[in-house]
């Protein structure tokens, strides 16, 4: 372990040990012994959040792993932080809720780093580039099959077929990075491009699959996000529920709304997160998913 020099924070936290417990506290976070590491962080993380004013400077040392080990623990107050937003924002009424900021909530609960601008920036990059697209591409072709050709050939959505059960398919901030996600999160992408353009495109919840629905005075088309952009019909839906054995229902057929949507994700990130025993994070998302249906 490297000998670091810690910068004394300019605000002190307002922690129950004596200072010089807490320096030595820190300096052991260096120790390479996972055990020691373990019981150091745990004790960290018994002190409170305050305890963060000594780590963060921790996260520019030059001891590598003191640097990881103080990153892990500010992360772990940081997606405290992030649960307890995130679980506000699931007890407001439908009236106050927003998709593209309940979608990035969610992610920085995994993610608690992460700029929630720079992605609607993003976003509002990527739109202007479809409406770009869209003004030069030939008119005479169907709107959905540009659009398509452009969300998921250009820009190179596809669904993670390789990957499944990757729990970061379910955020919105990894399906824009890695251009890769599940069923709902490639739907939240298309719906939320689609809505800067005027679009009416709404999120469907499928039982087992999520797709979109392109609804006009004069047209009904579901896209399947997942597998490309497939343009579906009414009937190619239906027959989706029967192959599935399920009851014929319309309201299986209808938009989601802002709160179904955030509930789909989360209950397809739960069932991932049991699907690979990591019980503490199902139990964890459950709460939102508890709190979106009450």
């Amino acid at each position: 372990m490297q000998t670091t020099t810690l910068t004394k924070p300019t605000e002190k936290p307002t922690i129950k040990l004596p200072e010089p417990q807490v320096t030595a506290l820190i300096k052991l976070l260096g120790d390479e012994d996972p055990m020691v590491y373990q019981a150091v962080k745990q004790k960290l993380i018994s002190l409170g959040s305050d305890t963060q004013i000594w780590l963060k400077p921790c996260q520019l040392s030059g001891d590598a792993t003191l640097r990881k080990h103080a990153k892990d623990i500010v992360q772990h107050f940081d997606r405290e932080t992030a649960d307890s937003r995130f679980m506000a924002y699931c007890l407001q009424d439908e009236s106050q809720l927003d998709l593209e900021k309940g979608a990035l909530l969610f992610a920085q609960t995994q993610h608690p780093e992460i700029n929630p601008t720079a992605y609607s920036a993003l976003l509002d990059d990527m739109a202007g580039q479809l409406r770009e697209w869209l003004a030069t591409s030939d008119p005479k072709e169907r709107l959905l099959v540009r659009v398509n050709e452009f969300i998921f050939n250009k820009l190179g959505f596809t669904g993670n077929m390789e990957n499944y059960y990757d729990p970061d398919n379910s955020f919105i901030n990894t399906a824009l990075n890695r251009r890769t996600g599940n069923p709902v999160s490639l739907c939240l992408v298309y719906v939320l491009l689609m809505r800067r353009l005027g679009f009416p495109v709404s999120g469907v919840g499928l039982p087992g699959h999520s797709v979109c629905r392109f609804m006009s005075a004069t047209e009904e088309v579901y896209i399947d996000c997942f597998n490309l952009g497939k343009l579906l019909t009414r009937n190619d839906c239906i027959e989706h529920l029967t192959r599935c054995k399920h009851d014929i229902r319309d309201e299986y057929l209808q938009p989601m709304t802002t709160r179904r949507m955030l509930a789909r994700m989360c209950g397809n990130l739960e069932q991932i997160y049991l699907e690979l025993n990591q019980t503490e994070d199902a139990t964890r998302v459950q709460r939102y998913l508890f709190a979106l249906t009450r």
